[in-house]
């Protein structure tokens, strides 16, 4: 069975749709299931890009095919991936919400002459793994590196970390013990929990018991953020002044309105608020808003598939229409333009995005809605995960 799906892309990749008249973008994601509002935003992103841009790329006309991934899962994601290749004749991969998801497509992605573009997942590793890999979302390192100088220079001096055992986790892990030492603080201790978790009080009850001024946290942006935040708070943590540090995925802005008052004054790294005040920015939310059809469902994955449609787009531009991966990769090395987060670039040799990284902080606006505030930038943050990666 292996040979034959393998000879099937090979062969799809041979024939190649020289000139298409259609070009076909395959997106994996979950639009069902308890991430499927990660999913939307995909979707809302995409949507929002070609309102604004059109759903042509010279003659050429775009159309997107959407596979749904409800969850974490490399064998179901290859599969999707080689049914979008061989029997939807797609010519770009993109999406990918999950970093196990992203990895498990790599292999295939030579052989099918296909480029991947990844709208989220945020392991360091993934631009790695394959030469057509193109990222335009951010990585855990990216964002959890800025926060230790942050959580130091509030005066906290020892932390422990929690973050989900899965690639982004152990990066987010490893890039805040690293930058916060490099400050001078200490991590006491560093706890890893299966990506399945939705009870948090014995790790709350553990980080109580550690004597830490902080706590570092990572999870995944959807139920498990919320879910942890809440019982920070109702575990007696924040009344207790161990301060809470983590990248924006735990304040994403549609679990504002949940967490309420108890997020105020909550600070994080990230490459994007909705708040941001530029007129790209604007000009985005308007058309996303009204792409998700709720404006308080909107949050960062929209950010990360509008500016992959960008890419994309300069990838059919380059080409011509016509199917040759390595050479529309090659067109977006050193990549610049103004995007909705802020100025941002294709690193040349990474394929990574460079952008700044944002400290936010949850406030209340005069119309009584909650947002994250950029109150410093930290500007043309790489990724210094990509070294240890290598």
């Amino acid at each position: 069975m292996k040979r034959f799906v393998l000879a099937a892309i090979a062969a799809v990749a041979l024939g190649g749709a020289a000139y298409a008249d259609t070009i076909k973008v395959g997106v994996i994601g979950p639009f069902s299931g308890p991430f499927a509002l990660q999913g939307k935003n995909f979707k809302a992103g995409i949507d929002a890009y070609m309102a604004v841009n059109g759903k042509k790329v010279g003659n050429d006309e775009v159309e997107v095919i959407y596979r749904d991934l409800p969850a974490a899962d490399p064998a179901q994601s290859k599969s999707l991936a080689q049914e979008l290749v061989v029997k939807e004749k797609v010519q770009y991969l993109a999406g990918f919400y999950f970093t196990p998801d992203a990895m498990a497509v790599t292999p295939i992605l030579k052989q099918a002459n296909v480029p991947m573009v990844i709208f989220n997942a945020a392991t360091s590793a993934i631009v790695t793994k394959s030469p057509l890999v193109v990222r335009t979302s951010f990585t855990t390192w990216q964002t959890s590196t800025p926060i230790a100088k942050v959580a130091y220079d509030a005066g906290v001096k020892k932390v422990i970390s929690v973050v989900s055992d899965y690639g982004p986790g152990v990066d987010a892990e490893n890039a805040f013990k690293a930058g916060f030492k490099k400050q001078g603080g200490e991590v006491v201790q560093a706890i890893r929990m299966p990506l399945s978790t939705n009870d948090f009080s014995p790790i709350m009850q553990r980080i109580k018991d550690s004597g830490a001024q902080g706590v570092f946290a990572f999870l995944p942006s959807g139920p498990t953020t919320l879910g942890f935040v809440k019982a920070y708070n109702e575990n007696g943590l924040k009344s207790a002044g161990i301060k809470l540090f983590a990248p924006g995925d735990l304040t994403q802005e549609s679990d504002l309105p949940a967490l309420g008052d108890a997020a105020l004054g909550m600070q994080t790294t990230f490459h994007y608020a909705i708040s941001h005040d530029s007129p790209e920015n604007k000009a985005f939310v308007a058309a996303a808003d009204k792409a998700i059809g709720n404006p308080a469902e909107l949050t960062f994955p929209a950010v990360g598939a509008f500016d992959g449609m960008h890419v994309i787009y300069k990838m059919i531009e380059a080409t011509g229409g016509k199917q040759d991966a390595q050479k529309a990769v090659d067109a977006v090395k050193g990549l610049s333009w103004v995007s909705p987060r802020g100025p941002v670039t294709i690193d040349p040799e990474s394929r990574h995005i460079t952008q700044n990284i944002y400290l936010r902080e949850v406030a209340k606006g005069d119309d009584g809605k909650y947002y994250n505030k950029e109150i410093q930038t930290f500007e043309k943050q790489g990724d210094p995960g990509l070294a240890a990666a290598k």
